[in-house]
């Protein structure tokens, strides 16, 4: 089971409910459906301690306001649900932030245009944006104020997926180029005998 959760479904799977588990996990791991992990801010980057999005219980709903950037899986015609780290209050003077399930479709969220990006076309990439976005407080993922520690166990993991990703990706940019080396002619050879390229495959 584990091995087949995405970085966008592992909160749920580690921390959710058996209620969310039981609504949300079966879509995903067919997947006929996708879930983004909102954790990255335009002024936060990957710093959860200082998130900017925040998120206040009135009248049995959390109402967010903030905004997201570069979350992957966010706004494809899949996309169920992004999970957020949102700043819930304050405890012994610091920041309480939590985590909360906000679904796909919820007035006051928006998923902004995809980034036009150099390479991985394939992976859907957005800034998100919340304005008075309501969900219902039962839509806490994991106890309150923990949503830093979550999130920051859930990164352990994907640091892991994400060297894969890395590696594969410099493999198959290595095969291209040896590929192209060798086919390429220049003055009648192929460019592979020449050494300056030699060298930078080397490299």
């Amino acid at each position: 089971l584990e091995a087949g959760v995405s970085l966008g479904a592992m909160p749920v799977f580690r921390f959710g409910t058996d209620a969310q588990k039981a609504e949300l996990l079966p879509d995903l791991l067919t997947g006929t459906a996708l879930a983004g992990f909102g954790l990255t801010e335009p002024e936060a980057g990957s710093d959860a301690g200082a998130t900017r999005t925040t998120a206040r219980l009135e009248d049995g709903e959390w109402v967010i306001n903030g905004a997201k950037q570069f979350i992957t899986n966010s706004g494809t015609d899949i996309t169920r649900f992004v999970t957020v780290t949102a700043v819930t209050g304050e405890r012994e003077g610091r920041k309480e932030i939590s985590t909360i399930i906000v679904p796909s479709g919820t007035p006051g969220f928006t998923v902004e245009a995809a980034y036009d990006k150099v390479g991985w076309h394939a992976s859907d990439t957005h800034p998100l944006t919340f304005q008075d976005a309501r969900v219902p407080e039962a839509n806490l993922l994991g106890e309150r104020g923990r949503g830093f520690a979550n999130f920051l166990h859930i990164l352990d993991e994907g640091r892991i997926a994400i060297a894969a990703l890395s590696t594969g990706a410099a493999e198959g940019c290595l095969e291209a180029a040896l590929d192209y080396a060798k086919k390429r002619t220049v003055f009648g050879e192929a460019l592979s005998t020449r050494q300056s390229i030699q060298f930078m495959i080397a490299r």
